[in-house]
């Protein structure tokens, strides 16, 4: 009998001991136990979380959220006290006015020195004229004293009146050529002019965006985190007033580069969250990362110095989650979840992705 109980004992230490080694293998899906699903619990909720800050300095007026509010795309969330933007505003418009002036000032004096030309014009056509009349009588006078029908005093009056004509033309020409310089450098001014007065309107329309980012409004419909804002309060530019999440949510599991065989994008993927216990939810293969995760970390490691030891990476990958689930209005950025994935399963919705190698050609 003593005997007998040995051996049963044994053989029970040895069911138990098999046993164990079972279950261990079973659950790390080791031979002769594998799955086609694969499981992770290095998956995490994400979100576009948004950092409202301010783009101007100024004593905070109004807060007119509180934490944890809804907001809508253009809601006001703050107001920066506005008077002194306001008073630039004004006086970029007074700058604008002036400018303004001053090219119809420029306007008028062009117009002005166009007149000028015109009369100069008239000027020294009117001294060629003359010119040609002193010319010919000159000519005439000459001839009568060659036959001593007139005095040499009246020849020498129609030298000096034709040496007058010339000089008068000459004077003519130069005022002309005077009129045409001042009507050239007014041209020249009013191109400055005109780019003060550009100037003085982008002064205006940065004033105006200016005056607009005292209020500090939602980009886009979400939930607000807590208030970091008071009322009173100075703020510099880029100064964080409130994060915003918006509804839209995706997951991001990060599985071991051994698990990727067989994943491609559209494949069905449950998930739970440890906020929601008895919540099955669901989703699918959005993308895959184009890189490991050590190799978008700020300190990578270099395998190339000291001892080796091989280490599992990890590649995340981006899981949208399915519309119409009730559930998934309570996920919020950040949580913890666990995400299984079958690798057996077919894609739905979009074209595949497989990481899987793409097989060789023939011959």
């Amino acid at each position: 009998m003593p005997k007998a109980a040995q051996t049963l004992r044994f053989g029970a230490a040895v069911l138990i001991g098999l046993a164990g080694a079972f279950t261990v293998l079973y659950a790390w899906r080791l031979p002769p136990f594998h799955s086609t699903v694969q499981t992770t619990e290095n998956a995490y909720v994400r979100g576009q979380v948004t950092i409202i800050a301010p783009q101007l300095a100024g004593y905070v007026t109004e807060v007119a959220v509180r934490d944890f509010q809804r907001v809508h795309a253009g809601e006001l969330v703050a107001r920066i006290d506005d008077r002194i933007y306001s008073q630039k505003l004004l006086q970029a418009q007074a700058t604008l006015d002036i400018q303004r002036a001053n090219l119809a000032n420029a306007d008028q004096s062009r117009r002005s020195a166009e007149a000028r030309i015109g009369a100069g014009e008239a000027q020294r056509d009117a001294a060629r004229t003359a010119l040609e009349t002193a010319q010919a009588n000159a000519r005439r006078v000459e001839a009568l004293l060659g036959r001593g029908v007139s005095t040499q005093s009246a020849a020498d009056q129609a030298r000096a009146s034709l040496a007058q004509a010339r000089s008068a033309l000459h004077q003519a020409e130069a005022s002309l050529e005077v009129a045409r310089q001042d009507l050239q450098t007014i041209i020249v001014n009013r191109t400055s002019l005109q780019a003060a007065l550009e100037n003085a309107e982008a002064a205006i329309r940065l004033a105006e965006i200016d005056l607009q980012n005292t209020r500090i409004v939602a980009p886009q419909d979400g939930k607000l985190g807590e208030i970091g804002v008071r009322l009173g309060q100075y703020v510099a530019a880029g100064t964080q007033m409130a994060a915003l999440v918006p509804d839209r949510k995706w997951l991001i599991a990060n599985f071991k580069e051994g698990q990727l065989h067989g994943m491609r994008v559209g494949q069905p993927v449950s998930f739970t969250v440890d906020a929601l216990p008895d919540a099955v939810m669901h989703g699918r293969i959005e993308d895959f990362s184009p890189a490991t995760g050590s190799e978008f970390s700020v300190l990578r490691a270099d395998n190339a110095t000291g001892n080796f030891t091989k280490v599992a990476q990890r590649v995340p990958v981006r899981i949208a989650i399915d519309a119409n689930q009730p559930e998934a209005e309570h996920l919020a950025p950040g949580m913890s979840v666990v995400v299984s994935i079958d690798t057996a399963s077919a894609p739905v919705g979009r074209a595949s992705v497989s990481l899987d190698p793409a097989p060789l050609p023939p011959g």
